[in-house]
């Protein structure tokens, strides 16, 4: 191949030519590996410092594969970023090339080809942090089923009721999930999620309406439990328990980006406040509106139940690329079994948890095996603000809502407090931050997080 259709190769592929005089460190650059690199066109003896261009570990492996060639003409093949001295951006280089060596095998050249791979390794830790996000979602859906089933047989005198409110809860998060995973995550249509729970109850006794809007995936897992257990509630002992009865759910769009549900029975019994608080009563109270950045209030009106749901802007998300049907809800069979968690009498052990139906799981499994429950904490704030309390323990969820719990954690450890970090997120080398700290990844047992406390306090 001549010269000039070398040249056209090595254009239409863009890629530049190098050549290193490692004894003269005289770098020759020709027009093409020039704009990739950001280097002077043509020799250049005063390049900047290859410490400052190239990070150190880059540096590093460079070194490692130099000092690796042992036979005259080696090719060799590296990547590397370079922090281009014209602009200051940093690029990914492919370099590919031979190395001449002297008698005594000391690298003295190499000269070879190199191209911009820039672009191509930005997708790659795009993907990379995709599969990371959605492995997190998944884990935190399994913890989140997980902490349904335990707080459902926590409520429950019977396996059969067991076995039915579980299914039922179950369902709920799986129809939102459906509707979440159609539009790939982005947000679900409130008018969906209520005919999800709605539209298989009771024909002709429910309606619904409001504006067109879109829910986060928490948000939309959190409305879809509610509804359920409001539904529930009402076939039992409300509206729906009687054909005379309806329903009837009504949303707006608030001013401050957030939006109003408003939950309204009629034509059923005579209703009367309940005489014990079951799950659904607590989801409800203690969840719901956490979780919705709002708050839920629960009036039990002789003519019929009236639930008024406040969400904040942070439960709203912008409208999909693409909005999908409402999913048919299809039933599951989840057996759960409970175990004893260990002593831990006396103790004080922090909770920090953004997931508020995992926090009460903690909270409970904790309680139960003797513990003393500082907060449970869901934002880093909340955190901070429960370190000046007496704390024996901690267990620490990695990511709240987006912030890492690292500040806490840093704190624990200057108290010499030991914690155990409880997260979905998948590190796989060792604790998140480097801290010297016991792992549990979700979907977990609340046993598990007894245990290794435990193992933390010294406690039997």
């Amino acid at each position: 191949m001549d010269e000039q259709r070398l040249d056209f190769a090595l254009e239409a592929a863009g890629f530049g030519v190098f050549e290193w005089d490692a004894v003269r460190r005289i770098l020759t650059l020709d027009r093409r590996a020039a704009g990739l690199s950001g280097l002077p066109e043509g020799e250049s003896r005063k390049i900047a410092d290859w410490d400052d261009l190239v990070p150190a570990e880059d540096i590093a492996r460079v070194r490692r594969m130099l000092a690796e060639r042992r036979t005259p003409g080696q090719g060799f093949k590296i990547e590397i970023r370079v922090r281009r001295p014209d602009d200051g951006r940093t690029v990914w280089l492919w370099i590919s090339g031979v190395t001449q060596q002297d008698a005594s095998g000391r690298v003295t050249g190499m000269n070879g080809i190199v191209g911009d791979i820039t672009d191509f390794k930005f997708e790659e830790e795009r993907r990379q942090a995709l599969v990371a996000e959605v492995d997190h979602r998944v884990k935190n859906v399994l913890a989140a089923v997980q902490a349904l089933a335990y707080q459902t047989a926590k409520r429950t005198t019977s396996l059969d009721a067991f076995l039915q409110n579980f299914s039922g809860r179950l369902k709920a998060l799986g129809s939102a999930n459906e509707l979440l995973t159609a539009a790939r995550w982005r947000g679900a249509a409130v008018e969906h999620v209520a005919a999800a729970e709605l539209g298989a109850l009771a024909p002709g006794q429910t309606s619904w309406a409001g504006p067109e809007l879109f829910l986060t995936p928490r948000a939309a897992n959190a409305l879809a439990l509610a509804l359920h257990e409001l539904a529930t509630n009402a076939v039992k002992f409300g509206a729906l328990s009687v054909e005379t009865g309806h329903i009837e759910v009504r949303w707006r769009s608030l001013p401050n980006g957030g939006f109003e549900l408003n939950w309204s029975e009629s034509g059923g019994p005579t209703v009367a406040p309940p005489t014990r608080r079951g799950f659904g009563s607590i989801l409800l109270d203690q969840v719901t509106g956490r979780e919705l950045n709002g708050e839920v209030a629960v009036e039990y009106r002789p003519a019929g139940v009236r639930v008024r749901l406040a969400a904040g802007s942070a439960a709203v998300a912008p409208r999909p690329e693409s909005v999908p049907e409402a999913p048919t809800v299809r039933p599951a069979d989840i057996a759960a079994a409970a175990r004893t968690p260990r002593s831990l009498k006396g103790s004080r052990v922090l909770i920090v948890e953004d997931a508020v139906l995992l926090a009460l799981e903690l909270e409970t499994g904790l309680s139960d095996a003797g513990a003393e429950v500082v907060g449970p904490a869901y934002e880093l704030e909340e955190a901070m603000a429960l370190l000046d309390r007496p704390i024996d323990a901690a267990v620490l969820d990695a990511n709240l809502n987006g912030r890492s719990v690292t500040p806490v954690a840093e704190a624990l450890a200057q108290r010499n407090v030991p914690f155990v970090f409880a997260t979905g997120y998948g590190e796989t080398g060792g604790a998140p931050g480097g801290f010297d700290a016991p792992v549990i990844r979700k979907p977990y047992d609340v046993t598990q997080v007894a245990a290794a406390v435990a193992d933390l306090l010294g406690a039997g």
